[in-house]
């Protein structure tokens, strides 16, 4: 999708994909701080006006893309950007397991908003 347009608002652990004025789809994310920083998105969500128009895909390569450029690491637990990262081990390299246990046990003591 070529007119898109991302916006991350880290304050409330958003990356989100607008079309036009229209919010087309964003992922839901924390920051995990230790062991290591690292980006974790939960949920990826495409509203169904925007569905199979490379919503999801946009935003799991934005993530990975912001990821890089602040020096981190993305720890997926979303299923989507687990899958769209084994599509694209050149974009999307593969967290540490125990970074995913960390983000997991974070994820199960910080369960509000996601």
């Amino acid at each position: 999708m070529s007119d898109i347009d991302i916006r991350d608002d880290r304050a409330d652990g958003r990356l989100e994909a607008f079309a036009g004025d229209e919010l087309a789809g964003h992922i839901q994310y924390f920051v995990l701080e230790a062991p290591r920083r690292a980006l974790v998105p939960v949920h990826t969500i495409v509203e169904s006006a925007y569905e199979g128009q490379g919503v999801a895909g946009s935003l799991a390569r934005w993530l990975y893309g912001t990821a890089e450029r602040e020096g981190i690491v993305v720890a997926p637990l979303c299923p989507y950007v687990v899958k769209w990262a084994e599509r694209h081990p050149d974009e999307a390299p593969a967290a540490a397991p125990e970074l995913l246990r960390a983000a997991k046990e974070w994820l199960i003591a910080h369960p509000e908003g996601f």
